[in-house]
């Protein structure tokens, strides 16, 4: 049996956290205890490293390695996420931090003292699998999520937010943005496993990334009448599930119209849920994505038709909530142009999966590297990659950020002759 790679058995560390038995693969719901142990765990190997740590009010975690004067203006980051989405696969997010650490250990083989600081950073609730909003860390980092709207939220185990961050051992009355963390940030670099068959294709490891399609998720209440599955005529009901059919087959169809959009239904709650009882309320959240948010949002306005009419028809009401938007994003040309430099072998991909990357972008420089997944199954048990690959996930990032460190976003200037 061959030795796994660095990278591979910082992996196998975390493997058993989070299992889900029911499901299979991992839940790791944001501030719950999967989340925490992994990110306990993290402060763990970041010390053991030597670096300073601090958990801001937010719930992200930066790990800092300083250059000799101790600044921490110019930063350049790296790092991912540890939540997950219920069920979801091995790699996404972990895999962006456990890089991070295995990168930290290359250039610290390589350098004594970074010329400008590297920051080493794990943001909280990435999938948003329990408060709703994706990218939650990095939204509150940036101010798109206010503090208002964050201590509005409740997890779908019934926990509000702030309770959440007691627990955590933080305070939710000085949650929010930190614009001062921000400016101090050059650049940050996430590295992904890919969600998609892209690499496999291509037969590469290691890929850049170029955009993130626009993309949101909205709620559906379907309103009808609770009543006796025995007693009530078909005639006579008001099935609000009947109208939920309809929108799932409607997100299906519209979405198939449009090259290049993707909907979904994944989410589906029946209230009251018995099985002799017809249903007086559904709970219902689909997911658009194209590259064009306008093509996004006349989906929105097709599926909405198509549920008002079969609502309508059914005698239910129905009220819509947008959960979530995110416009396309476009990472930093001039970073990667300058990742290609250094990188030559690796294609350049869109991506249909958000990220934290795609997040901070509106305010700092951002880029991305994706790891080869062969099965392209991502959020699910089959999410894979090989140890190999995942070594060679960490050797880009540790030479991309080897060079960013040496000459910040500026290439050096070529000496002459």
């Amino acid at each position: 049996m061959s030795t796994p790679t660095p990278t591979a058995a910082l992996l196998a560390e975390i493997e058993e956290i989070g299992r889900d038995p029911e499901r299979g693969g991992y839940s790791r719901p944001g501030f719950a205890a999967a989340e925490l142990t992994l990110r306990d765990w993290f402060v763990d190997h970041a010390r053991r490293r030597g670096l300073d740590v601090e958990i801001d009010a937010d719930g992200v975690v930066w790990a800092w390695w300083l250059p000799a004067d101790g600044t921490r203006h110019g930063a350049i980051g790296t790092g991912s996420h540890l939540d997950s989405v219920p069920g979801g696969g091995a790699y996404d997010g972990p895999l962006g931090v456990v890089s991070a650490l295995r990168a930290m250990d290359l250039l610290r083989a390589r350098i004594d003292r970074p010329a400008r600081p590297l920051v080493l950073m794990v943001l909280p609730e990435e999938e948003g699998s329990r408060f709703g909003v994706p990218c939650l860390g990095s939204r509150l980092l940036t101010g798109e999520l206010t503090a208002t709207r964050a201590r509005s939220l409740v997890a779908r185990d019934g926990v509000p937010f702030d309770e959440a961050l007691r627990s955590a051992g933080l305070d939710p009355e000085v949650v929010g943005a930190r614009p001062e963390a921000l400016a101090g940030l050059a650049a940050f670099l996430e590295l992904h496993v890919e969600q998609g068959r892209g690499l496999a294709d291509l037969d590469r490891p290691v890929a850049l990334g170029r955009s993130i399609l626009a993309h949101g998720r909205w709620r559906l209440e379907i309103r009808g009448r609770g009543d006796h599955a025995g007693s009530t005529l078909m005639e006579d009901r008001a099935d609000p599930v009947l109208v939920a059919a309809d929108v799932v087959r409607a997100v299906r169809a519209a979405a198939s119209r449009v090259p290049g959009a993707r909907g979904t239904v994944g989410r589906i709650e029946v209230v009251p849920g018995g099985t002799n009882v017809i249903a007086s309320r559904v709970l219902l959240w689909f997911d658009l994505r194209h590259a064009e948010e306008g093509v996004v949002r006349d989906l929105v306005e097709e599926i909405i038709a198509a549920a008002s009419s079969a609502a309508e028809a059914e005698g239910c009401g129905i009220a819509l909530s947008e959960e979530s938007f995110s416009p396309e994003v476009v990472f930093d040309a001039a970073l990667r142009e300058r990742l290609g430099t250094l990188l030559p072998q690796a294609p350049v991909l869109d991506t249909g999966a958000g990220h934290d990357a795609g997040v901070l972008a509106a305010a700092i420089p951002t880029g991305m590297l994706f790891v080869r997944n062969p099965t392209g199954t991502s959020h699910a048990p089959d999410e894979v990659t090989s140890d190999e690959d995942a070594e060679a996930g960490s050797e880009a990032l540790a030479h991309v950020l080897e060079d960013l460190l040496a000459h910040g976003l500026r290439p050096p200037t070529p000496t002459r002759p």
